[in-house]
């Protein structure tokens, strides 16, 4: 029996175990390569090719001081990676605190947002709104946001009380052709769940920029501004959860950027460091954590690994490697030629849609027509059972999810030229063109017959 426990895994399986990583492709016990179009679930930004420079880092800062904590004292590295990630944060938003990882730093978060709203004699402020589907973590607090049920019953009643709206999904909405109307539903959704909740008891709204769980939902034009306004109408705190869109995943440092908004917080962690270390941030606007500064204020909480100075020092590397190398620049140049590759995979019948940004992208599986969704029985046999062995067998990193609707996905790293995109999309063809074989649904026709 193994006796490492896996995470979010069938433990009764035996794992794909990895050895080696070089470029974009990650090496497994059995020698066999893998392209990593997952990007190590949503970390290794900059793919494998700068081992050695990472390395050396790390070496320097474990042979300069290998432990201190950020509780009441500080060091260099800390130091540097909050400056240049308030650098580089959007807006006004200039304060950092560091976690070890995603879920921490939405629970980190939370603290924050009720910290400021007891500072500002407003401690009835318990309540928070997220999204459907959306995941936002795992430990109890960051469960309560997450918006998948099954994830949450086995642990019992939710720390947070949560209110969950609807995703920004177009696929099969009634308005999903015309973003405006979309738009003014969804915010309007949102005011209601407000005024319903009592504007004067909601502290928080969190979601992600594009959300992840559901298939890379992308908003609609507008929704974002329109988060801002009302959150500020109600005196509530907008937090960006972009543990897996910053960092440059939709070609900008945080994808808030690119949808017209300043939060008033943003959660993030896996590509802080692409990958080399396990670390997060919770970066706040000056008003958001102003009642900290007071003289006897105490913030009550704190990460013991939160920024590790070798997790900083390597966070240093990546953010030096990604503008050397202009790694923004390659997503937002690659992007619409990424995105026309994938939407060649709609010919094929177990595809009904994809949709996504960046290098972020996400396909929607159905058996035949785009109305016929898999059942519980398929999903199980083709996610769980069929596609993980067709996957290794392709040598293809990729994820499949049935949070929401059945969907395969995509990450691939950032570095990644219009030849590795190519060989991705051809892969993944492979592999659902069998997927549809699977289902027992006939190959398409090829061209010209």
């Amino acid at each position: 029996m193994n006796t490492l426990l896996q995470h979010f895994a069938r433990n009764a399986a035996d794992p794909l175990v990895l050895v080696d990583a070089d470029g974009l492709e990650v090496i497994d016990d059995q020698g066999r390569r893998h392209i990593d179009a997952l990007s190590g679930l949503f970390c290794a930004q900059l793919g494998y090719a700068h081992k050695a420079e990472f390395a050396a880092a790390a070496a320097e800062q474990v042979n300069a001081l290998p432990f201190a904590t950020n509780w009441a004292v500080g060091h260099p590295p800390a130091l540097a990676l909050a400056a240049a990630v308030a650098e580089r944060a959007p807006g006004d938003l200039d304060h950092v605190l560091f976690t070890s990882g995603g879920s921490e730093s939405v629970e980190a978060a939370w603290k924050l947002v009720r910290h400021h709203h007891l500072a500002n004699g407003e401690p009835q402020r318990t309540k928070a709104i997220a999204r459907d589907i959306a995941y936002h973590g795992v430990t109890l607090g960051a469960l309560s946001f997450t918006g998948v049920e099954r994830f949450k019953t086995p642990f019992g009643r939710p720390a947070i009380e949560v209110e969950h709206v609807s995703t920004t999904n177009r696929f099969r909405a009634v308005d999903g052709d015309d973003d405006a109307a979309l738009c003014a539903r969804l915010l309007a959704e949102m005011e209601e769940t407000i005024e319903r909740a009592g504007p004067e008891t909601v502290a928080m709204i969190i979601a992600e920029p594009i959300q992840n769980a559901g298939g890379c939902l992308t908003p609609p034009e507008g929704y974002w501004p329109g988060l801002r306004e009302i959150a500020d109408r109600h005196g509530i705190l907008l937090v960006a959860d972009e543990v897996i869109s910053g960092f440059g995943r939709l070609g900008e440092w945080f994808a808030s950027e690119r949808y017209g908004v300043v939060p008033d917080l943003i959660t993030c962690a896996k590509g802080l460091t692409s990958g080399y270390a396990p670390a997060g941030a919770v970066i706040a606007r000056s008003s958001a954590v102003a009642g900290l500064y007071e003289p006897k204020a105490t913030f009550l909480h704190g990460i013991t690994f939160g920024g590790h100075p070798l997790a900083c020092a390597l966070g240093l590397k990546s953010v030096e490697v990604f503008e050397r190398e202009e790694v923004n620049a390659n997503v937002r140049a690659l992007e619409g030629h990424l995105e026309a590759q994938v939407a060649t995979l709609r010919d094929l019948p177990v595809v009904a849609d994809t949709r996504g940004a960046g290098f972020f992208w996400a396909m929607e599986l159905v058996k035949g027509d785009p109305e016929r969704k898999l059942d519980a029985d398929e999903r199980e046999a083709l996610l769980k059972g069929f596609l993980p062995q067709r996957l290794i067998e392709a040598g293809l990193i990729a994820r499949a999810d049935d949070r929401g609707e059945p969907v395969l996905q995509i990450a691939p790293p950032l570095v990644a030229d219009a030849a590795a995109l190519d060989e991705i999309v051809g892969r993944l063809g492979d592999v659902l063109t069998d997927c549809g074989r699977f289902l027992g649904l006939a190959a398409p026709a090829a061209a010209g017959v």
